[in-house]
């Protein structure tokens, strides 16, 4: 790996800093092409492989975007802030709205219904959720999409006895979403617990969510509670890293 004069950090590093500097200045603006490799190992004396490190840096962080045989350009997508308790309030679901409406802001999101089944819970999900060995699950998964762009995938996992011959068994599972009709059912959910970490994707992640490579997506668990502390609902979501800021703003205890 090589280093600039100083031997502080790797010269692709340097090259990446200046360009998002120069992002911040408004000199490349979004849809602006930055520029190429070529471009890059004239100005700076580095080799292709330096010049290509340097703008995968930009990539990776989510600032600019690859398109095949026109070079890398400044991303136009605005990022999404992921206001993770707020968007759980009961006066978000619970007057119909979506939650993930409440993080777009004044932008129109799209929701794709990829599948809604009767399956055999995971051994993990059935133990979170309190059932048996074997029990089925109404297992709902969507991909979110924003701007045209896929950003999310989700998987949730409720109890099949429960959701059986209910909305939530269907595609469309009316105003508010799961959570209202859980309501409806008088097992609100009063609770939450969400879980977070990162990887890189699998292939099919990557695939449906677009992903450019070496792009890492986001997990998140979130488990929801009934007021007697009984799980209601797991949804595992798959987030593209580059696309969402999460934020968490809470009274210290």
């Amino acid at each position: 790996m090589s280093s600039d004069g100083s031997g502080r950090q790797p010269k692709y590093r340097r090259i990446a800093a200046e360009l998002k500097a120069a992002i911040r200045s408004g000199r490349y603006g979004p849809g602006d092409r930055l520029p190429g490799e070529n471009d890059l190992m004239a100005a700076h004396g580095v080799a292709r492989m330096t010049a290509r490190q340097a703008l995968g840096v930009l990539q990776t962080e989510g600032l600019a975007e690859a398109r095949k045989g026109a070079g890398v350009f400044v991303r136009e997508f605005r990022l999404i802030r992921r206001r993770g308790i707020q968007r759980l309030a009961a006066d978000v679901w619970g007057q119909g709205r979506s939650i993930w409406a409440a993080d777009t802001e004044d932008r129109e999101p799209v929701v794709e219904f990829l599948s809604v089944a009767d399956e055999q819970a995971p051994s993990a999900i059935a133990a979170v959720l309190g059932l048996a060995e074997g029990a089925r699950a109404c297992v709902r998964r969507r991909r979110f999409l924003l701007d045209g762009k896929p950003v999310m995938l989700a998987t949730s996992y409720l109890d099949a006895a429960l959701t059986a011959g209910t909305a939530i068994a269907e595609p469309d599972s009316g105003p508010g979403g799961i959570y209202a009709r859980l309501a409806d059912l008088g097992r609100k959910p009063v609770r939450f617990r969400e879980e977070v970490r990162s990887r890189m994707p699998a292939p099919e992640e990557a695939d449906r969510l677009g992903l450019t490579s070496g792009t890492p997506v986001v997990l998140v668990c979130r488990t929801a509670y009934t007021a007697d502390g009984h799980a209601v609902e797991v949804n595992e979501m798959t987030l593209d890293a580059s696309a969402y800021v999460l934020e968490y703003e809470f009274d210290a205890p």
